[in-house]
């Protein structure tokens, strides 16, 4: 390959500021130029010996125009993102603290998170194939345009991962990001998603051929804000808004939410805050040094602050907590005391759809739900119980 004279003018232009990306340095002295790779170096080169120094150093001269001409934004979190996306050094996570995610070492929360990045011409080969990451429940890949003759400009395809083995010609393929916002906004069975990280995110679609900035604004439709905090907690700066200062500013219907005991704050979390519930991994906590005891979950997105649907729903737990407790008196058999406990189960998992109508040797099934409340309930629907606290 031979790299375009206006790629070897551009970086020229750049020389006599220094040149420094992913083990390419090109630098002006007063004896001439420096050329150095992580394979080769060469000093006191004229104009001309250095434009045939640098042709033969090709991948290294296409990766920097595409990492500084075209991609540029230095430091900010789409270009992070992207160089996560082909597995380039990142340089963000040197001072970074991020512990779990797509983007450790640990390896935690992610099939490749473990991963070292690659250098250049490892990443040249592998970008001829196409690299996979995972991002939550989308799949990425990232490619080039031209894989016969590379000349560095990358491209980049999104699809859910549970399609990633799927034929195209078997999805809708779509090439507007905008068309993310409408894909995430309902489930497999058409019922409004209000939480953009629960693991319900359907699939059947795919994008192709985006361009770096319109594949960062197509997963922040489907994930809102995940780029930007992940690149926050790799710099180690994400700021944590707890649940005591996130409920005492709340206003309006939202503003008794801080009323709402320590305890239940926990049973909180431990319903909404959970692998199963959410992609986002919880690191708010009651408030500055006091933390839940209730495990944050996997998840690979950190979770900066009680979300909408949090504050939302403990309004609701504010006014059912407020409540006195009272004894009541009821009969029931062992195995219906064991039913309630399976119905409640069953309900809290969303379960209940894969109960077969004729198992009924399962206590959440609904021909023995039935069968309780007919036996259990009063003609008005309610249950058979008398307060014995009066």
């Amino acid at each position: 390959m031979t790299v375009a004279t206006a790629d070897l003018d551009a970086l020229l232009e750049r020389a006599s500021a220094g040149v420094s990306v992913d083990g390419l340095r090109v630098e002006e002295a007063d004896d001439g130029y420096r050329l150095a790779t992580p394979d080769d170096e060469w000093t006191g080169l004229d104009e001309d010996e250095l434009r045939r120094a640098l042709d033969a150093a090709d991948e290294y001269v296409t990766n920097w125009r595409y990492w500084q001409e075209r991609v540029g934004g230095e430091g900010t979190a789409r270009r992070a993102f992207l160089r996560w996306c082909e597995r380039a050094p990142l340089a963000d996570a040197e001072t970074g603290n991020a512990t779990t995610g797509p983007w450790s070492e640990s390896g935690e929360g992610d099939a490749d998170a473990g991963e070292d990045p690659l250098a250049v011409p490892e990443r040249y080969d592998a970008l001829r194939d196409g690299i996979d990451r995972e991002w939550g429940q989308l799949s990425i890949t990232a490619r080039f345009v031209d894989v016969d003759d590379p000349d560095g400009e990358r491209v980049y395809d999104l699809w859910h991962v549970d399609d990633a083995d799927t034929d195209l010609a078997d999805l809708e393929v779509y090439d507007d990001p905008r068309d993310a916002r409408e894909l995430a906004t309902y489930d497999g069975d058409g019922r409004y998603r209000p939480l953009k990280t629960a693991p319900t995110l359907p699939g059947g679609w795919a994008f192709t051929g985006l361009s770096g900035d319109d594949l960062v604004e197509a997963v922040e439709f489907f994930y809102p804000a995940t780029v930007a905090n992940w690149h926050r907690e790799l710099r180690g700066n994400l700021d944590v808004d707890h649940w005591l200062e996130t409920a005492e500013r709340q206003t309006g219907i939202y503003d008794v939410i801080d009323e709402l005991p320590r305890e239940a704050v926990a049973w909180m979390a431990e319903a909404c805050c959970v692998d199963s519930q959410c992609l986002r991994r919880r690191e708010w906590e009651y408030e500055e040094g006091d933390d839940l005891d209730v495990d944050g979950g996997d998840g690979p997105f950190p979770c900066r602050e009680p979300c909408s649907l949090v504050v939302a729903a403990a309004r609701k737990w504010t006014t059912l907590e407020s409540e006195d407790e009272h004894t009541y008196e009821l009969e029931l058999t062992t195995s219906e005391i064991n039913q309630l406990t399976e119905l409640i189960d069953a309900v809290a998992e969303g379960r209940t759809d894969e109960i077969r109508e004729a198992d009924v040797y399962d206590g959440a099934n609904r021909y023995r739900a039935r069968y309780l409340r007919a036996k259990r309930f009063d003609d008005e629907g309610d249950l058979e119980a008398t307060r014995v606290d009066d």
